[in-house]
């Protein structure tokens, strides 16, 4: 009999979507995932592989792909993690910048004056995901450590020295006196007891996700879906993000899951509505990051991504939120391949 379980009791909400909604007439729906993965076994290197694509669907039902773009990254570990090896499919100029730098602070800003890579192309969406996709793979090397099949002086020589990137307050799941602060405190790491995954990809529907192969055991997934479509002079959005991870048991559950609705003024590319649901948080305090949706809304679709990282700081607000604020930007790609 299979052993049930431990679950936090200060876990965040486990509410995971059913699905995929069917695309709609006339929309166009950009789909994207990076796994990281660890070929050589936890303690060694990290590999992120990631695939994009974008898919119209026209009046009648038909669907033509716009464009798709594939990235392979390799990290080492030596006080932090930093990039080896940067490989894009089509290529991105200048991406050799991106070696040898530390996928932390800073590094989107090489991406943004080192790289060809535009805001708004699949290449640019995947190379953006590149440090939060390499922070949030660390959960597997926890998960390990908590099942006691890894030795926890393995975090310590993976840590870059220095403060930590998430210090108090930083966020809401890292406020003072939350469940990751007083665990710290306690000398001990609050380990995310998410619910299992539910089935993402429609099989009815082939043509919805971009080709995606097996998540290995011990690996993270990360998922994105964006469908825009026109009502009027407004443009209609839904965003949907999700972190996944497969135990070496093969039960895949959900880590971190929000569902994005926004609209956007055509003609002057501002953004009117913006809300957030956090289906999957990992603890207690994280839904109350929820609001900071709305605070996008009066800002220009042109400027989300650099005014999201200035302005959505603090203790209101989530990283992976804050992520698929910054991404609603990339309507500007999209809005001319609907018909």
């Amino acid at each position: 009999m299979q052993q049930e379980r431990y679950l936090d009791p200060r876990h965040g909400p486990h509410n995971p979507s059913q699905g995929t909604p069917a695309r709609r007439l006339n929309s166009v729906r950009r789909t994207s995932t990076v796994d990281s993965i660890r070929p050589s076994g936890l303690d060694a290197g990290l590999s992120l592989i990631g695939s994009a694509r974008d898919l119209v669907t026209d009046s009648k039902g038909h669907a033509q792909v716009a464009g798709s773009a594939q990235m392979a990254v390799t990290l080492c570990y030596d006080g932090g993690a930093y990039v080896t090896a940067v490989n894009t499919d089509p290529p991105v100029e200048g991406v050799d910048a991106l070696v040898g730098k530390a996928a932390t602070t800073g590094f989107r800003a090489v991406i943004d004056s080192d790289t060809s890579a535009k805001r708004g192309t699949l290449e640019y969406l995947l190379l953006d995901e590149i440090p939060v996709s390499t922070l949030v793979s660390g959960y597997a090397v926890l998960h390990a450590t908590s099942r006691g099949d890894l030795d926890e002086m393995v975090i310590s020589r993976m840590r870059r020295p220095g403060p930590p990137l998430h210090g108090p307050d930083m966020c809401a799941g890292f406020q003072i006196g939350g469940a990751i602060e007083t665990s710290l405190a306690a000398g001990r790491h609050a380990v995310v007891t998410g619910p299992e995954a539910t089935e993402v990809v429609d099989p009815t529907d082939p043509l919805g996700w971009h080709e995606i192969g097996p998540l290995p055991h011990e690996a993270m997934r990360r998922w994105r879906r964006h469908d825009l479509w026109r009502e009027g002079d407004l443009l209609r959005i839904d965003v949907f993000f999700r972190d996944s991870h497969l135990a070496p048991d093969g039960l895949e559950t959900v880590i971190h899951e929000y569902l994005v609705s926004a609209t956007v003024d055509e003609k002057s590319m501002i953004v009117v509505d913006c809300e957030a649901d956090g289906r999957v948080l990992p603890f207690i305090e994280c839904p109350q990051a929820v609001g900071s949706a709305g605070q996008v809304v009066g800002m220009s679709v042109s400027t989300l991504r650099p005014r999201v990282r200035a302005d959505l700081q603090g203790k209101t607000t989530c990283t992976h939120l804050n992520d698929t604020l910054r991404e609603i930007e990339d309507v500007l790609a999209l809005a001319p391949l609907l018909a």
